[in-house]
Order: structure tokens, then sequence, then C-alpha cells
């Protein structure tokens, strides 16, 4: 096994770009094997992520294991230092799902222009670019992985989205730019100020320790991070790009967004700021938590707007990514905990819900709200599964997105040692009736699309049919998972908690309470 130990990783994260290589050698015309090139890439790299959890050690689940280190580019210390531990691995093995389940799901869906030799490579790029995301322990690496993911998004949406595709990808694209920039300022500040000599993260936060850094300069730097990673959560007021990239994405890309994208932002905040800069994230926990409540609020009220259910569906992210924030916010090990679990529930509801919305704009060739209905009586099975995914996304007991919101709101009671009580109480508050209004636009949009009878307009449509096959292969693993962690949530608490009690602790031990 010691194959796994020392390339494991490497081989997991690089497969799809190998896939992309091997594409290259084939005629754009030449579909079933791009296909097939596509769908093989990703299950070799889940099944080199499968050989890597087999051999993970869950009894020690707050240390990086399968570390690798090599000299990368030397000129500025940046390496190839790669590892995982309990915090990487369920959002690791949500990414190993997701691509797999779009390209199923891609199969005889693929949007126009038709061309799915690029479609297929820019996804694995993508793929590429999240996973590597989730491995990197060296803050240039990271850097360079998680801007990878910007250029096949903004080509995703910019070719093959919808009538407004142009300015939503270009919107998209400068937005999360913008907080890039502010992002590598932070760390190089964070390099120069720490003498220079490494950008591992570990150790960064160990020289930040040491050297105890002022105050005022770790504030600063954080507010740099912050932005870069707010951003992309997103978080209010960042969060404006959203609603446009997801109505204009095609389905795939929406789903591939939703899962998985947004959650590159949240895990930036736990996985680089909090930990290096634990005085500026005391600091900021009190605005983060504010815009994280503003964030549910706002969003709730811009579901009730709403006429496009693509669009509606994109709010409800706004929202739902206020709770991980809230979770986050508190730095204490529940709350880290519960963001953690609400990033995965988020990935696997919301994913679910833009296939669903995928396949009716597919049907209907509209996702205006009120020109559906009837869903029940004409495609009845996938009137039930969008039914299951509402439940599951408004935080109904027993279905993942309860442990993703309750145990948020829960941690808002008693934040962390010098955080005001208080004031993350009165946020615990505003929180909980964001809950309502959230079981308030998911009922009406469930109430307009799948209750009633199906209008004059789409009565006599033989298009409209029911879950086809490829749809039942992508679906049914993330239905299954919904259930599954609504029962039993101690399967992803069990193994974030290790590393997310060292973070908690080492924020603790530096701000002194």
């Amino acid at each position: 096994m010691d194959f796994i130990q020392d390339w494991g990783l490497t081989v997991m994260v690089f497969a799809p770009l190998a896939g992309v290589a091997l594409m290259m050698l084939f005629p754009k015309d030449a579909e079933e094997t791009h296909k097939l090139v596509a769908m093989g890439a990703s299950l070799v790299s889940a099944a080199f992520g499968i050989a890597v959890f087999a051999d993970f050690d869950f009894d020690n689940t707050g240390t990086l294991q399968f570390v690798k280190s090599t000299g990368w580019i030397d000129v500025i210390n940046a390496r190839y230092d790669i590892g995982i531990d309990g915090l990487s691995l369920p959002l690791i093995a949500l990414t190993l799902l997701i691509t797999p389940l779009v390209i199923i799901y891609s199969w005889n869906h693929f949007p126009e222009p038709h061309n799915p030799k690029a479609f297929l490579a820019l996804i694995l790029v993508l793929h590429t670019g999240m996973l590597g995301t989730f491995v990197a322990q060296d803050l240039i690496l990271f850097f360079v992985f998680f801007e990878v993911v910007l250029l096949p998004m903004y080509f995703m949406i910019g070719v093959w989205g919808g009538p407004e595709r142009q300015y939503a990808s270009i919107k998209f694209f400068l937005y999360t730019l913008f907080g890039s920039a502010l992002m590598i300022l932070s760390f190089l500040a964070l390099f120069f100020l720490t003498g220079g000599e490494t950008f591992n993260m570990v150790e960064l936060a160990n020289q930040v320790q040491a050297m105890d850094i002022a105050r005022g300069t770790q504030i600063l730097v954080f507010g740099g991070m912050f932005m870069g990673f707010g951003i992309k959560v997103p978080m209010f007021p960042f969060h404006t790009w959203l609603p446009d990239a997801h109505t204009q994405a095609p389905t795939q890309g929406s789903v591939i967004l939703a899962a998985v994208l947004l959650k590159l932002g949240t895990y930036g905040f736990i996985r680089v700021a909090l930990p290096i800069l634990p005085e500026g994230a005391e600091a900021w926990a009190p605005w983060i938590g504010l815009l994280a409540v503003i964030g549910i609020i706002y969003g709730a009220l811009g579901c009730l707007a709403q006429t496009d259910m693509k669009r509606l569906i994109a709010f409800s992210s706004v929202a739902h990514m206020g709770y991980v924030m809230l979770g986050i916010a508190t730095l204490t090990d529940f709350g880290l905990n519960a963001a953690v679990f609400g990033m995965v529930a988020h990935g696997l509801i919301t994913g679910m819900l833009f296939f669903v919305a995928g396949s009716l704009k597919e049907r209907y060739h509209t996702l205006e709200i009120k020109r559906l209905g009837g869903l029940l009586i004409s495609a009845p099975r996938m009137g039930w599964i969008l039914g299951l995914c509402t439940m599951a996304s408004l935080g109904l007991p027993g279905l993942a997105g309860f442990w993703g919101e309750f145990p948020a709101i829960l941690a808002a009671y008693q934040p962390k040692e010098g955080l005001s009580v208080e004031l993350f109480r009165g946020y615990m508050v505003v929180a909980a009736i964001g809950t309502v209004l959230a079981a308030g636009y998911l009922l009406w949009l469930y109430q307009r699309t799948a209750f009633g009878t199906v209008s004059e307009e789409f009565e006599h449509d033989e298009n409209i049919t029911d879950v086809q096959l490829p749809e039942w292969i992508a679906w049914t693993p993330l239905l299954a998972l919904i259930l599954v962690l609504g029962v039993y949530p101690n399967l992803i608490f069990k193994i974030t908690d290790g590393s997310i009690v060292n973070v908690a602790q080492s924020i603790a031990a530096a701000t002194g309470n």
C-alpha cells in the first residue's frame, strides 16, 4: 500500500487532467469515445479516492495523513505540499461523487451548442481544480487550484448558458477574480510577515503564534482573505453574481457550482483563515455572523420574490450558506462541525434540486413557476423526488438539511469565550426566523409546480416523460445520502470532529480564552 500512501492523492487529483489529454487525441465527432474517456477518468479518480479512504486512519482524523512534500517553485519557497485530514475528507468524497454523476446525467442531456468533447473536458478540469483545493497544504498551491476552477466555469456559462450568458459569465469571473486578488495579497503579506520562509499552512500558523504578530495586522490580513473566500461562498453583499450564474448556467454547471464550488470559500475559512490568523478571526467573527444572518433573511425574501425556479433555488443557496457562515462565526468546535455538515448537506440537496430543475427545463422548455403545475400528474416520480428535496432543503428532521441548519443555530447560543453572547443569541433568533421563511418559499415552490392540474399549454405534450434511466442512475446516490445522513449524521460528525477540535483549540489558545 506504499504506492497509495505516496501517490494516491496525486493520482486522484490529476487523473481527470490525464483524461482531458486523452480526449484531445480523438476528433470532435467521436462522441461515444469522449463520454467513455470522461467517465473513465472520473471513475479512476474515484477509485484512487476510495483506496485513500480505505487506508485512512479514522482514529486520528485530526492529524494530516498521506502527506507529500516536494520542491516546486523554489525561488519563492512554494512547495507541492499535499495531505488530508477529517476536514477535507467529506468534501473530497462529495466531489468524487458529484462529478461522475454529472457526467452520467450528461449522457443524453448535452446543452446547445452540441460539443460533448469541449463540455466534458471542462468538467474534468473543474474536477482537478476542486480536488486539488481540498488536498493542498501550501498557500500558493491552494491558490492555483482555487483559481483553476474559474476558467472552465466561465466557459461553461458563457458558451452553453441561457440568453444572458455572457453577462452572467463575466460577472462571475470579475467578482471572483477581485476577491482572489485580495486573497493573494493576504497570502503574500503572511509570507513576508513571517520571514519569507514558507507558504505551508501549518508552519505559517505556528510562526504567526511564535512571532506574536500584532492584532491590528492580523485583522487587516484576515480582511483580505475574508473578501476572497466571502465572495466565493457567496456571502451577502457579495452574492449578486450567484443568481445570475445559476440561472444562465447549463444544468451540469449549476449542479457543480452549487454542490462543490461554493464550498471552496467556506472550506478556505476553516482551513486557512481561522487557524493561521486566530486573533483576526475573533475580531471579524461578529461581522461574519451579522452578514451571515442578513444573508439568511435576504436570501429567503429574495426566494419569495422569484418567478423562475432556478433563480429561486439560487437565492436559497445564499440563505443556506448563511447558516454555514453563522456556524463558522461562532469559532467553536460545535459551530464549525455544523458548518462542515452544512456544506455537505447543501451540496447534496441543492445539487439535486438543480438536477430536477434541469430535467423540468428540458421537458417544459421553461422554468417560469406560474407556467408549471401538475407535475405529480404528468411525471409523478419526478414530483415525489422534487418533494423530498424541498423537504430536505427546508430542514425537515430526518433528512440531511436538518443537521446543516439546526446545530448552526444552536451553536450561536454559546459562541466562543470573548465573543458577545447577547449579540450571537440575537443572531440565533434571526436565523431561526429564517427557517420559517425557508419553509414558506420552498412549500410555495412545490405547491405551484407539483400540485394542481397540468396547464392547457402542456396537457397533450408528449415530451413530458417521467424520470429516465440516466437520471435515475445520477440521482439515486444523492437521494440515498440525503436520507442516510439525515438519520445518521455521525457519519460526518465523527470524521470531522478531530480536525475541527484542533482548529477551535488553536483559536482559543491564541486568543487567551
